[in-house]
Order: C-alpha cells, then structure tokens, then sequence
C-alpha cells in the first residue's frame, strides 16, 4: 500500500491537518463562508477501539410481543424481524404509552425512532382530529428515514403521513397536507414556510416529536422551533430526543415539556469502538492518489468518504468513478430525489462508495458501514465524532481514517 499510516504515534505539535479547499477547490458551489475551521490535534484522529466484549450488554426488561400494542401492530413489528428492543425502545415505550412527555438522551443508531413511532401509532388508534402529530427533524434525509419507517410501522392501520421538507414540490406538499395525513414529518424551514402560507394549521396537534434536537440547534433552527411550537396547543403530548443536554437545551425542555420522564441510554462515544488512524499525504493529488489506492483494496466494503464542499465532494465522486470504483455523491446541490437516489444506491450495496459533506452525517440510518474516511477534516471535533460514528453501529466493528499533511 503506497502510504504512510502512522498507528498510535503522537504526532508534533506543529502538524497541521489538511484544510482548506477540498479536492477540485471551491468553484462555485463550494461552502459559503462561516465560522473558520477549528483546529484539532492529529492525534485525536487516533484510537484504538474498545473490543465488542468489554462492552456490557443492556438487558432488556421486555419484548416487543409484551408492549400493548394492537394486532395488527405487533404484526408490522414482527415482519421487521424486531423481538428484542434496545435500551432507548424497552424504557422509552412505556411511558409514551401512557402518554407522559418523554425526554430521550440517546446516541444515534440506538433505535430511537421506532421507541416513539410505535407508541404513537399506538395512542393515534380512535383520534379523530388530523393532523395530529408533528415530527420535526434536523436534515431531510433523517425526516425522510421517519416516514419511511412510519410506513413500514403502520401498514394496515389505515393512518398516513405527509414529508414536509425543502427540495422537493411544494406544491404537491401542499396538496398532501389538504387531504388530512394523521402524522406530519418535515424539517423546520419549510414547516415554517407552510405554516406561514396558511396551509400548515398546527391548533389540533395532539403529539409533538423532537428529534436529534441538539443538532436543530446546531443548524440555527431554533427560532423556528420556537414560533413552530408556539403554534401549538399547550395541552400535548412531547417526546423530546437529543444526544446531549446543554444549557440552550434544558432551556427548550423548561419551555416545551411537562413533568418530562429522562430515558437516558447514553453510553460512551461511539469513536470509543471505533478503530481510529490518521493517512499523511504530501498535497491534494497525492491524497486522491492514496485513496485511490485503498478503495481498491478488498477490506473496503461499504465507505463513506467526508469532504468539506459541495464542489469538492462532486469532483472526487466523479473522479473515483472515472477509476473504475463506482460512487455516488450526495450534498447540498443535489436535489430531494437525487439525494434519496444515490443514498438507495449506497444503502442497499448497488454502490459501495459514497461521498458526502457534512449534510449525511447525522442521523443517517446506514447499515454495515465499514469505513469512514475523512478526505477533509472536520469543522469541529464534534462534527468529527458525528462522521465516525456511521461506522461502529449497533456493536459491530468500524474504521475510520482521516488525512492530514505528511510530517
């Protein structure tokens, strides 16, 4: 293998990672300009991952079969293949049910989303009043994830949902909202549009969702969160998830909850089982030259390659597949069906590499991801740890590689 890997090593402390402009630079649809790049010390690209066994293995109090859920419910989990819940869904569950505001404290890829889809559509059986529930989530193709699982969760229970998300029609959301769907699903910027053009009414909702709300605020959402749930009637049901509680966060629980019941599963990082390198590359062509070379190998199953612009990421894709090693891109110039197409492509092996800006890092719900390479380093630490952690889910192994310049 043509490069350097240095395993374990303290790099000096006047090492600088690779920045700056992505492969192919900023022409046009590159990042607009926002806070500058923090800089974080190669070595923190460095882990050596806590082996599966040292983990403690979480006991579940119930099964699926045990919830008070309909017939026809417990059918559609069952077809899932679902029979154990994990730690978020088998103490989560319970109160929803019983119609208690939940706060949820859970690392992504815990299986969240089905702890409150399921005891929603459960509570939703005989409620009359439509729409009845709003699920609001950071980025579109989280939102998008929901509904599908929404779908899935609710075959013959005669209930329906509408996508309400920029990048797509408006004007077939609005023609959806029209015919009364019972859950609504959106981000916030275009549930704020539609609500603004009278077409979204929000006084009969019954149950609120609040998903990956550290994230919202990390997007700047929260302003149009507040005047959202403003929107609302006090008298609700709210189920509030986040994977950590800062002070901007409690102030929203204070605000949005009552009597609020804390499920936290919290464990630790997922970069703890996460095996971590760094790859030094001299310039921007030896870098591309070196990954190359590595997608070529084969203990390159399914990656997810990080790159810091819309431009850059593009090229890159475009370059891999004029090598032979088919991917597909997905960013922010991408339009809805481009980036649910290629994202299809990716989940379901048709393509084994997919190239992504920080859009795709959180909350995607990826299966088998086996390594995540950091062509361009993070913003932040923070958004570090969000990369790696679509790989290493649910108790399997993971790798994760990030360039930087060679020392």
């Amino acid at each position: 293998m043509a490069f350097q890997q240095r395993r374990g090593a303290r790099p000096s402390n006047n090492s600088r990672p690779t920045g700056g402009r992505s492969f192919g630079g900023n022409r046009g649809g590159g990042r607009s300009r926002g806070p500058a790049k923090k800089y974080i010390h190669p070595s923190k690209f460095i882990n050596k991952a806590i082996a599966k066994a040292d983990e403690v293995v979480y006991e579940a109090k119930h099964k699926f079969a045990d919830f008070p859920f309909g017939a026809q419910l417990h059918h559609n989990i069952e077809v899932k293949g679902y029979e154990t819940p994990s730690a978020i869904q088998d103490q989560a569950i319970p109160p929803i049910i019983e119609g208690r505001d939940v706060i949820g404290l859970a690392n992504t890829g815990t299986g969240k989303t089905a702890a409150f889809l399921l005891p929603i559509i459960e509570r939703q059986s005989g409620i009359t009043l439509r729409p009845s529930v709003l699920i609001i989530a950071p980025t579109r193709e989280l939102a998008q994830q929901i509904d599908e699982q929404f779908r899935e969760f609710s075959k013959g229970l005669n209930l329906y949902s509408t996508l309400i998300v920029g990048g797509s029609n408006i004007e077939r959301q609005i023609r959806d909202i029209k015919r009364r769907p019972h859950f609504i699903i959106g981000t916030p910027g275009r549930l704020k549009d539609l609500m603004q053009r009278r077409v979204l009414q929000l006084n009969n909702m019954t149950t609120l969702v609040l998903d990956e709300a550290d994230r919202m605020l990390d997007m700047g959402f929260l302003p149009d969160i507040r005047q959202i749930v403003g929107e609302m009637p006090t008298d609700r049901q709210t189920l509030f998830f986040s994977a950590t509680i800062t002070p901007d966060i409690q102030a929203l629980v204070n605000t949005f909850l009552k009597d609020p019941v804390t499920v936290s599963v919290r464990t630790a990082e997922t970069s703890e089982h996460v095996e971590q390198d760094v790859i030094e590359a001299r310039d921007k062509t030896h870098k591309v030259e070196i990954l190359t070379d590595m997608l070529s190998g084969s203990d390159y199953d399914k990656v997810l390659i990080f790159g810091e612009t819309k431009f850059g990421v593009q090229r890159l894709s475009d370059h891999l597949d004029n090598s032979g090693i088919p991917s597909v891109a997905i960013h922010g110039n991408k339009n809805q069906s481009q980036r649910t197409k290629a994202l299809s492509l990716f989940k379901n092996n048709k393509v084994r590499v997919m190239v992504a800006t920080d859009v795709a890092a959180r909350g995607l719900d990826i299966p088998n991801v086996s390594h995540v390479i950091n062509f361009d380093t993070p913003q932040t630490y923070e958004d570090y740890i969000h990369r790696i952690g679509r790989t290493g889910r649910g108790g399997a192994s993971g790798r994760a590689h990030t360039f930087i310049d060679q020392r």
